[in-house]
């Protein structure tokens, strides 16, 4: 396959990972999976350091990208609750699997950045 068979391919694909995988996205994903319908403060209590503006852009996302539900309840004040979708349970395994093949593999690529940064380190001072 060539370059320029894969790009038509990996450009949108590229897109999907970059939302899927973001910093927030797998936090926001995994919670709604594990633990059903989440409410909005649930969210932002459970994912450390992620602001208010930034977990409404993230959902929002998720919302479009067809991964999460938001269901307003018609309550004072209002009640919204994300649900994930079958697309976003499925992702599940992909993170465990992804999320294994981290820890089996840490120690090596911390080991890998040990001797990235001495060789650095070695050019600087030359």
């Amino acid at each position: 396959m060539s370059p320029e068979d894969v790009h038509p391919i990996a450009c949108p694909i590229r897109e999907i990972f970059d939302r899927v995988a973001g910093k927030w996205s797998v936090q926001i994903i995994l919670l709604a999976v594990s633990k059903g319908p989440i409410r909005f403060t649930e969210l932002e209590r459970g994912i450390e350091g992620i602001s208010r503006r930034m977990l409404t852009l993230t959902l929002r996302q998720l919302e479009r990208d067809g991964l999460l539900v938001r269901t307003v309840y018609p309550t004072v004040p209002p009640r919204v609750e994300y649900t994930a979708t079958e697309m976003a349970r499925e992702l599940r395994g992909a993170f465990e699997q992804l999320a294994a093949w981290a820890v089996r593999h840490q120690d090596a690529i911390a080991d890998a950045q040990r001797a990235y940064d001495d060789r650095q380190e070695k050019v600087a001072a030359n």
